[in-house]
């Protein structure tokens, strides 16, 4: 009998829940073959069997959290698939086997019956019966409440040594601690007077859930704000669509301009694009830029990889395919992985101004918000209704001061004011 057992899934993930058994038992499977569904923190991934052969059982079921080296289910090489004929004479054989052994069973029954015992007989017995092991180890049961009897020693001979004991403690411990969050658990639950519907968080929501705590937790975040004139973004952008869309295949969006700008930005305030790692900075040397895109699942951060060599179309490009992967649930996890800043627009849900939450490791995340007409001072003291847009800047104060915050904003406000000096920069 084989055991599947689930595999190493990624790097930092070490725990999923079952989202789907693609088989079942009695099923025949091919190594290789897809066997179940995993959600993991980020995306779903198949876990294969490396085994022919039938499934012989299955050990957790649909919804249920297992980690790396989980055993979920067993393959029996020699087994036959359910309702071929060779299964049926085997379960006839081993029925036939079990009605030989019956009579001998009933046979030691009826001998034991018929030569009963002394009651020193009994005592030598129970004697026999009795764990063996040194007083100091019997003593160490006795302190952590160990039953030396239920104890399987490693030794050949039967002797029970303190490790056994000690490894048979931390054993209970660990049952102790999985009951023990399995009643907090219950315990947190509030009933309700009024029907209420409950529904399990998918594994997704819960680790968005835990990342963004820890952020709040462990990075001393703050976010500043700026404003921004979208009319010569929006007038290049108009001029130029038609002609864009023409020569590249895809649309001129803003995220391309903002992408832009925040790579120019990240090149002159590179404590921006670093990570803190002990008590290292890490300043990064690439531009792997994240941009948020929202799922019915929740929120995923899919990573374009190398911004600063890619043009405005291919920006806008990469952008649309991990969007449309994103939705159909098809993202990889090296979609997801090593960023070194992130870009999030609420403003296409209506959002007129946000404070954007970390994208841990990260220590900088730009929000974009909606545009509004609104009247502005201009140069001249006069006034003109100018389409207007809150940007944020959410940022890790450990290693980036105000003042680097403020003006990596302010930069990515220029550039974006001044759309053609930052066509003609690349």
């Amino acid at each position: 009998m084989k055991e599947i057992v689930v595999p190493e899934l990624a790097e930092s993930i070490t725990e999923g829940t079952v989202a789907e058994w693609l088989v079942s038992k009695g099923d025949k499977v091919e190594k290789g073959d897809p066997v179940v569904e995993l959600e993991t923190d980020k995306v779903n991934v198949e876990v294969n069997s490396d085994f022919s052969g039938v499934i012989a059982e299955i050990l957790v079921e649909e919804g249920d959290d297992v980690e790396v080296g989980d055993v979920i289910a067993k393959v029996d090489e020699s087994g036959e698939a359910a309702g071929s004929d060779d299964s049926g004479d085997s379960s006839d054989a081993e029925q036939k086997e079990e009605k030989k052994e019956e009579p001998k069973k009933e046979e030691k029954s009826e001998a034991k019956e018929e030569s009963p015992q002394t009651d020193e007989e009994g005592e030598s017995d129970n004697k026999a019966d009795q764990p063996v092991a040194s007083p100091a180890t019997r003593k160490r049961a006795r302190e952590l409440g160990i039953d030396l009897s239920e104890i399987k020693p490693k030794d050949p001979v039967g002797r029970i040594s303190k490790e056994d004991v000690e490894a048979a403690a931390k054993a209970k411990s660990d049952s102790g601690k999985k009951s023990s969050k399995k009643e907090e658990k219950s315990a947190e639950k509030t009933e309700f007077d009024k029907p209420v519907v409950r529904e399990k968080m998918s594994r997704r929501r819960q680790t968005i859930a835990k990342r963004l705590v820890e952020a709040q937790h462990t990075a001393a975040m703050l976010t500043t704000f700026n404003e921004v004139d979208m009319t010569e973004m929006m007038k290049v952008r108009s001029e130029r669509k038609d002609s864009f869309q023409e020569k590249h295949g895809v649309k001129l969006g803003f995220m391309s301009f903002f992408t832009k700008a925040v790579v120019g930005a990240l090149k002159e305030f590179p404590l921006v694009n670093a990570e803190i790692q002990g008590d290292e900075i890490v300043k990064k040397q690439f531009y792997d830029i994240g941009v948020a895109v929202s799922t019915e699942e929740g929120l995923v951060v899919p990573v374009v990889r190398d911004a600063d060599r890619l043009t405005f179309a291919g920006i806008e490009e990469e952008i649309g395919n991990l969007a449309k992967k994103a939705r159909e649930g098809k993202l990889g996890l090296n979609d997801l992985q090593g960023g070194s800043f992130t870009i999030t627009n609420g403003g296409i849900f209506g959002s007129l101004l946000s404070t954007p939450i970390l994208n841990t490791p990260q220590v900088g995340i730009l929000g974009m918000h909606k545009i509004e007409k609104r009247p502005k001072v201009m140069p001249d003291d006069s006034i003109e209704v100018r389409p207007m847009m809150y940007i944020a800047l959410s940022y890790d104060h450990r290693i980036i001061d105000g003042r680097e915050a403020v003006q990596f904003l302010d930069r990515v406000k220029q550039m974006i004011e001044d759309p053609y000096d930052l066509l003609l920069e690349g």
